[in-house]
Parts: structure tokens; C-alpha cells; sequence
């Protein structure tokens, strides 16, 4: 090989390195971002999973707690309206959460959130039969609270199922 080879092929390597340099910074950038942008998307989803985990837990936990106290009312024949309207918010807020839960979370999340739901929801029928004077046979306040004890393993479960998947161990 003489020297003017050695000297073009030098040149034309040197030409297409510095055409081809912006184009491999450019691929290289774009991966760069598109590994932000995955990594931004995972961030970001975790977010909403865990936002609806907070208000899932918190409005089950409240609807739970004002059904109890809802039942003790009714047995011991004080239960007011004002009882009524606070069951009935704590229902509506419960039934938001639980909606907006199944667009967002996994499907070991909502199986141990209808575990708890079906309880919730019986009890709360029950409550209402209760409270109307219709109750069905062998359904009472004392009976319903007895029965409204089988939420809160559910709770508990539910709980567990859902820091797991945030991926908090203890």
C-alpha cells in the first residue's frame, strides 16, 4: 500500500467520523431519553398506585368505623339522622376509592379489596334493613356486628397486599 492510499483512506475515515459523530450522539441521546421517560413512567405510576392505596385504605378504615358505630347506635335506639348522613358520605367516598382503584391497581390488590368490600357492602344492607324496620330473619344490630368482625382480617389483608406491592417489607 503506498503512502496516497494510506493518506486517502485516512482522509475518508476521518471524514465519515466526523459526519457520522452527530448522528451517533443523537442516537445516543434519544436512548438516554427514553430510558428517562420509562424510568419516569414507573416513578410516576408507583405515585398513583400508592395515592390510591392512601385513600383506599383511609375511606375503607372510616366506612368500617361509622358502620360499627352505626350498628351500636341502632341497637342501643339512638341512631339520628346526622348518624345516617355520616354513614352515608363515608359509603360514597368508600365507593369512589374502590372505583378509582380498579383503573390503577393490581389484580392481587382489588381480589383482596373485594374480599373486604363483600363484607362491608352485606353489612351495610343489613344495617339499612335494620334501620328501616325490615330486617330480614335472624338480622340484628348485635348479629350484624358479630358478622362485621370478619372485615377486619380483611382490612389487615388488604393492607398487607398493598404495601407489598409498593414493595415496603417489614
Amino acid at each position: 500500500m503506498t503512502a496516497v492510499i494510506a493518506a486517502m483512506i485516512t482522509a475518508v475515515v476521518g471524514v465519515l467520523g466526523t459526519l457520522f459523530a452527530p448522528l451517533l450522539q443523537q442516537r445516543i441521546t434519544a436512548r438516554q431519553r427514553a430510558e428517562e421517560a420509562r424510568v419516569e413512567d414507573r416513578r410516576r405510576h408507583l405515585e398513583e398506585r400508592r395515592t390510591a392505596y392512601i385513600a383506599m385504605n383511609r375511606a375503607s378504615r372510616q366506612f368500617h368505623t361509622l358502620l360499627k358505630d352505626a350498628l351500636h347506635r341502632i341497637r342501643d335506639g339512638v341512631y339520628t339522622e346526622e348518624d345516617r348522613t355520616g354513614l352515608e358520605e363515608a359509603r360514597r367516598e368508600y365507593r369512589d376509592c374502590y372505583a378509582q382503584a380498579q383503573m390503577t391497581v393490581p389484580e392481587r390488590v382489588l381480589a383482596a379489596s373485594r374480599e373486604l368490600n363483600t363484607v362491608l357492602a352485606g353489612i351495610d344492607a343489613m344495617a339499612k334493613r335494620i334501620d328501616r324496620g325490615l330486617p330480614g330473619e335472624g338480622e340484628t344490630a348485635a348479629a350484624a356486628l358479630i358478622e362485621l368482625k370478619e372485615a377486619e382480617p380483611r382490612l389487615s389483608a388488604m393492607r398487607r397486599v398493598m404495601r407489598e406491592d409498593l414493595g415496603i417489607t417489614d
